[in-house]
């Protein structure tokens, strides 16, 4: 939501997916999927899933001389780097790469550009909800639909946005399950709440405290930016808290739960998506130990095919979002596929479409959100992120 360190830390890049311009070109109208923002929670570069995911997608509805010369690849590539006047020049380089969490002049560059070219008829992304928020308007004017696979936001689709869609459930319905599994798997019955001001953060943070109720016994806010968190320990520990929700991302949640440990602070950690991230339990070590966290993304092994098709590809499993990613991918193309080559065909598809994905059955209300309200969990243990299932 706003910085993003990485595990989509919209975070300073938090709610897997990297940077990336992609086009499926279609008798000389492309879909650009413009700057893709690493989840909420994510800033490490390029996660290939998107680019895999629309080849093996565009394969599925091939154009007629690529089925002749073979060459689909190619073009697909050609539609990644798509013709020059349709890719923002950031610092000299391409935005392939370009880590752009937070950073919203670089973000403002892109969205100006992928406005002015014509043949950008879709958009899957932003990935953080600070970046979302700022950049929508100017969607919104241009008539260009979006698809965000990681903005999590829930005020976001109260603007009256028509060209607002989000690929999964938002803050509000990942709250009530944050509550329950502290309530009722956990067990807390005194719970301090701890946000980081961001967007994201505290969104997420406010809906738990009003979910908690009276079982919200502390209260307190960190600067990001700062070293030493003791002042918000120090009222968890004075409300003699169980449990300790954090709202923020995973760099803050490794130093916070690290620090209260050292505190002797022993209340169960629980925080949402932004902290989902490997990196968390990198850098929190033993601190990091029986953590809970949430996600209202599937997890990466939600599809099988697509699990195993990505591990064989790059030799890694994919990340938080990544199937989110693929599923707003299928919907462009499957707006393409079916001949809607300008803005206002692929706005009216998206808008109407209602067909399964890897994650989901993919349908958006009238305010862009999503069916469904699934929320699952996953706990720290032994070192490694334990997917639990649905809470």
């Amino acid at each position: 939501t706003q910085q993003r360190a990485h595990a989509c830390q919209e975070h300073h890049g938090a709610e897997g997916l990297g940077d990336v311009v992609v086009g499926a070109e279609v008798e000389g109208v492309g879909l650009v999927v413009l700057p893709v923002l690493r989840c909420e929670h994510e800033n490490r570069g390029r996660d290939p899933v998107l680019a895999q995911g629309l080849q093996d997608l565009v394969a599925g509805h091939p154009r007629q001389h690529d089925v002749q010369d073979g060459n689909g690849d190619a073009h697909l590539k050609a539609g990644i780097v798509g013709p020059s006047e349709t890719v923002p020049l950031i610092d000299g380089e391409l935005a392939l790469n370009e880590g752009g969490g937070g950073q919203l002049d670089k973000e403002g560059k892109r969205v100006r550009l992928s406005i002015q070219a014509g043949e950008i008829i879709g958009l899957i992304g932003p990935g953080f909800s600070g970046e979302t928020k700022a950049t929508m308007p100017k969607f919104e004017e241009a008539g260009l639909a979006m698809i965000t696979p990681g903005a999590t936001n829930a005020m976001l689709s109260q603007n009256g946005w028509k060209m607002f869609h989000r690929i999964l459930a938002n803050d509000d319905k990942q709250a009530p399950g944050v509550v329950k599994l502290i309530t009722e798997t956990i067990g807390g019955t005194k719970v301090g709440v701890i946000d980081d001001a961001s967007e994201y953060g505290k969104g997420l943070a406010d809906s738990v405290r009003s979910g908690l109720g009276a079982a919200n016994v502390a209260n307190a806010q960190i600067d990001p930016k700062a070293a030493d968190y003791s002042a918000a320990i120090s009222a968890m520990q004075s409300a003699g808290v169980d449990t300790v929700f954090y709202g923020g991302y995973y760099a803050e949640a490794a130093k916070l739960v690290t620090q209260m440990r050292d505190a002797g602070v022993t209340a169960t950690f629980v925080a949402g998506d932004g902290v989902l991230d490997k990196a968390f339990v990198e850098n929190a070590g033993e601190a990091a130990e029986g953590a809970y966290l949430t996600a209202t993304g599937a997890p990466a092994d939600v599809n099988a095919d697509f699990a195993a098709a990505f591990n064989t590809k790059y030799g890694e499993n994919p990340g938080l979002y990544s199937p989110e990613a693929y599923d707003c991918a299928s919907v462009f193309l499957a707006a393409i596929a079916a001949g809607n080559l300008d803005r206002a065909g692929v706005a009216a598809f998206v808008e109407s479409y209602d067909a399964p994905g890897i994650t989901k059955q993919i349908k958006f209300d009238e305010t862009g959100e999503p069916e469904g309200d699934a929320v699952y969990y996953y706990v720290v243990e032994g070192g490694a992120i334990a997917a639990k299932g649905l809470i």
